[in-house]
């Protein structure tokens, strides 16, 4: 009986490989697999040279040559996301070097990019609540307007997936003032000192609060 089973088992084994020879599975799947890490090398490549771009483009003191440094930094990044269109830090890379440029919408819609699936998934929480941070400093950054109340969401969110991030404290408790939130505003600047001790503009903050109460 058992040898019966077994002799079944090897002739259905048999008869699926010659199925898939026949079809050239095996070399067919062998080759995507090539493929895809040629392609994720690649774009891994291309975002190497855009963030090398981007770093000259923020040190340069030159207002020319930081914005042709941030357009060739997006032009990696395109590359990058044409490679791997699931890869939300190629996304990010293409945001930052589009709002040198001064692009902002441009560069608030490749950040809504990269945090929306399936892109985000790529990211930890640490960098999904710095790029939330960043999405709110460029909502603060083009209207204060409409917005306020969009990048404090992103901004509570900010916080929490990344509780080091002085800078969204700060901009958070910029956030409590314009809603007239005095108390918030207070603690979000108190928390960010806590982080960063020698930050001047939660120290400046928390004396303007201080001034306004009296």
């Amino acid at each position: 009986m058992w040898t019966d089973i077994l002799l079944q088992a090897g002739l259905i084994l048999v008869t699926v490989f010659m199925f898939l020879a026949m079809h050239d599975i095996p070399q067919k799947l062998l080759n995507k697999l090539r493929y895809r890490n040629r392609a994720d090398l690649q774009a891994k490549r291309h975002f190497v040279i855009g963030a090398q771009y981007l770093a000259q483009a923020r040190s340069s003191k030159s207002r020319s040559s930081s914005a042709t440094l941030a357009k060739q930094a997006e032009s990696e990044a395109d590359k990058a996301v044409s490679l791997d269109p699931k890869d939300a830090a190629a996304y990010i890379l293409r945001s930052i070097a589009l709002d040198i440029q001064g692009f902002k919408t441009s560069a608030l819609d490749s950040l809504d990019i990269a945090l929306s699936n399936p892109a985000v998934k790529t990211l930890s929480e640490t960098e999904k609540g710095d790029a939330l941070f960043k999405r709110a400093e460029l909502k603060m950054s083009m209207s204060r307007r409409g917005r306020v109340d969009s990048a404090m969401e992103d901004l509570s969110d900010a916080v929490k997936m990344s509780p080091e991030n002085a800078k969204a404290f700060c901009l958070l408790g910029e956030c409590y003032e314009i809603k007239k939130l005095s108390e918030e505003a207070k603690m979000a600047f108190e928390a960010a000192l806590k982080i960063d001790s020698n930050s001047a503009a939660a120290k400046a903050a928390l004396d303007r609060i201080g001034s306004s109460s009296k």
